[in-house]
């Protein structure tokens, strides 16, 4: 093999391990659920935010989106306590995506139309309370605080909330108009800053492209964060939790209680839920102790 051939072979393959590298923080981050065959091609085939058996399912189940790492933990538990449930559909997207899903009786995903209506409902106290005449019944089970999640070793020096109003430093900024996490940010930089950061962070930054504005902020806060792609992503303390467990390349910057805000989530029981005994049965079990030590090892806290 001459020199020049060697040269090639070494390029080709430094693109191969480039190239594989690319998707090496992609999700799914759960465990997929075992089949025959398992086809998922990240960036191209990858859907993490539906899972089980879409098919004739038992229960069908919508929490809001940033719950994703407790869906195995806890599907597993409650299949263990009620063996009678072993066919259960989840769906975990933004919470306002989910209720105009409710409210219109269909989403489409790339190709998949689904129509399944949710026998249960989490998200949000602010969003629950606007759609309560939705819902039978309702519980809350968890509550949860912002933190400021940063790529392992904080290279841009984020201390405080007005470090983000700094020219060069890149945000990965929930979109408050699905995602309620996005307007309790604003509320923060409000305390921080006054309408000024709000401002600075959410209309000059965004026609600048510092501030990106994400679609499913529990998946594209941590990926942009993990690949380079941000300095900095106001998250749910949960998830700098989770990417730590996974071993992700992540720290974590505590916003002061003084500027911080407290989620109430609140579990439901829709009007219209196609199994209603299987609603039940997952809400009791919801309040267990079981079920509460799950959401408390994802960084989730129980009052």
């Amino acid at each position: 093999m001459n020199f020049r051939n060697i040269l090639l072979g070494l390029f080709l393959l430094v693109s191969t391990l480039g190239k594989a590298q690319d998707h090496r923080f992609d999700p799914p981050w759960n465990t997929p659920p075992a089949s025959a065959v398992h086809f998922t091609v990240p960036g191209i085939n990858n859907v993490p935010d539906l899972y089980g058996d879409i098919v004739d399912p038992q229960l069908t189940i919508f929490f809001a989106g940033n719950q994703f790492m407790v869906v195995d933990d806890l599907l597993a538990a409650f299949k263990k306590e009620y063996p009678q449930y072993q066919r259960i559909f989840v769906e975990t997207l933004p919470p306002g995506i989910l209720a105009k899903q409710i409210q219109g009786g269909s989403l489409t995903l790339g190709n998949l139309r689904i129509t399944h209506q949710p026998d249960v409902y989490t998200a949000g106290k602010r969003t629950i309370t606007e759609m309560k005449d939705y819902f039978s019944h309702t519980q809350i089970y968890c509550y949860n605080n912002i933190c400021l999640m940063v790529p392992e070793g904080n290279p841009a020096k984020i201390t405080s909330l007005n470090d983000l109003a700094q020219e060069d430093v890149r945000i990965a900024m929930p979109n408050p108009l699905w995602e309620g996490i996005g307007e309790q940010i604003q509320a923060s930089y409000k305390k921080a800053g006054g309408e000024a950061l709000v401002n600075k962070i959410m209309k000059d930054k965004v026609e600048k492209g510092t501030t990106y504005l994400t679609k499913i902020h529990h998946r594209e806060s941590p990926m942009r964060i993990l690949y380079g792609d941000a300095d900095v992503a106001p998250v749910w303390s949960s998830e700098v939790v989770y990417q730590k467990i996974k071993g992700h390349p992540v720290d974590v910057v505590e916003i002061p209680d003084e500027l911080n805000s407290t989620a109430t989530y609140m579990a439901t029981k829709l009007k219209t839920a196609p199994h209603p005994k299987a609603a039940d049965d997952f809400l009791k079990f919801m309040e267990t102790s079981t079920a509460q030590q799950i959401y408390q090892k994802y960084g989730f806290s129980i009052k």
